[in-house]
C-alpha cells in the first residue's frame, strides 16, 4: 500500500454525491478474490485460443472505485488503477461489469508468472486509484 490510510467508501460517496466534491487520487483498498479464466468464442460458439485471466472486484471496493472514478476513467468506463500483488506492482485499468455490479481486473501473464498464480488461486491485492 502507499502508506495512506484506506479511504472509506461511504465517505467517498458522501463527498461526491452530497457535497459535489471530487475525491482525490490515492484511495487504496485491499481485496481478495479468485483468479478466473475467460475464454473467447467464435461467432458460431466454438472456443477460440483467446483467453484472459481476471479477478472480480465487487462490493464495497467496487463502490469506492465507482465513487473515485470521475476524472480517472477511460474507454468503456474503465478506471485507471495501480495494483500490487505480492511483490509485483503494475498499472492497468479495471473494467465495469454489469453482471457483478463491479469491475474486472485483468491479470497479465507477467504478473501471474512472477507471483506463481494459476486459475482458481485466491489473489490478495492492493488496488489504488
Amino acid at each position: 500500500m502507499t502508506g495512506d490510510p484506506p479511504m472509506d467508501p461511504g465517505l467517498i460517496r458522501f463527498l461526491r454525491e452530497e457535497l459535489g466534491e471530487t475525491v482525490t487520487a490515492g484511495g487504496g483498498w485491499d481485496f481478495s478474490g479468485p483468479l478466473w479464466l475467460w475464454r473467447g468464442k467464435a461467432k458460431d460458439g466454438t472456443p477460440t485460443s483467446t483467453a484472459w485471466h481476471f479477478v472480480t472486484i465487487d462490493g464495497d471496493v467496487a463502490d469506492a472505485i465507482r465513487a473515485a472514478a470521475p476524472g480517472r476513467s477511460a474507454a468503456w468506463g474503465s478506471v485507471y488503477v495501480e495494483v500490487t500483488v505480492g511483490e509485483t506492482r503494475w498499472r492497468t485499468s479495471v473494467f465495469p461489469s454489469k453482471d457483478v455490479s463491479g469491475y474486472l481486473l485483468p491479470v497479465k501473464a507477467a504478473v501471474r508468472k512472477a507471483e506463481r498464480l494459476v486459475e482458481g488461486d485466491l489473489v490478495t491485492l492492493t488496488l489504488t486509484v
